[in-house]
């Protein structure tokens, strides 16, 4: 049976609900789910824990839930791009849980193996491991950290088939495929519904619940930075 859905907003409305955990693919603005993201903020849901590498940009991204003021906890490794990210923090209106970025990988993965947890020296010693269980290994210590199973999760891929099967473009996969296993409902929405290869699949159809067709085209840039070209 095709897993395709009319629309984002008919996806993430069915399943949308206050208080949820939301996993989002996604590096910067690279291979971020627009109209996923556009639909859920559409749907008005608020007190939204956000699971994702970082929050976005002002007015672009997961930002735009920030200024809907729909997000209530973050998990991230970087917010530098965002002020209104930074405000909220600063007014103490969000939940910030700052995560190092290969943890928060593996802490994705964890969670879409249905591995619980797992012991890391990352962040052992410092801010990051305060009030965690510790243990050493190998005289090495490390902190315990928790799997991240989301109650949603919303990727962006390049291809996909009928049956929810994924292909990234590039750096465009980046967290698309860990987030796509660690939700309890995977949302994918894709630029080209087509057949695939097996060899070509990053992400099995058994991961994902619903397919869209992209809405929104436009991909945006955080930082454009350009020179003078030198002809060869």
């Amino acid at each position: 049976m095709s897993k395709l859905v009319d629309s984002a907003a008919a996806a993430v409305a069915a399943v949308a609900r206050d208080g949820m955990t939301v996993a989002v693919g996604g590096f910067g603005l690279s291979g971020i789910p627009t109209s996923l993201i556009t639909a859920l903020r559409d749907t008005g849901v608020s007190d939204l824990t956000i699971v994702s590498n970082n929050m976005g940009v002002d007015g672009k991204g997961l930002g735009l839930l920030l200024e809907n003021r729909q997000v209530r906890k973050v998990l991230a490794s970087y917010v530098g791009e965002n002020k209104l990210f930074a405000q909220q923090y600063l007014d103490g209106e969000l939940d910030v849980e700052f995560v190092p970025q290969g943890t928060l990988a593996e802490r994705l993965r964890a969670g879409g193996a249905g591995i619980p947890a797992f012991f890391t020296p990352t962040g052992a010693g410092t801010p990051v491991g305060e009030g965690k269980p510790q243990e050493h290994f190998d005289g090495i210590r490390t902190i315990l950290e928790r799997g991240i199973v989301a109650d949603l999760a919303l990727v962006r891929a390049h291809r996909a088939d009928l049956d929810g099967n994924l292909r990234y473009r590039l750096t465009a996969r980046n967290f698309n495929p860990l987030v796509a296993t660690a939700g309890r409902v995977t949302i994918a929405e894709a630029e080209t519904i087509t057949s695939l290869d097996p060899d070509d699949v990053h992400t099995p159809g058994i991961f994902v619940q619903h397919l869209v067709r992209s809405e929104i085209h436009e991909k945006h840039i955080e930082q454009r930075t350009v020179r003078a070209r030198v002809d060869a």
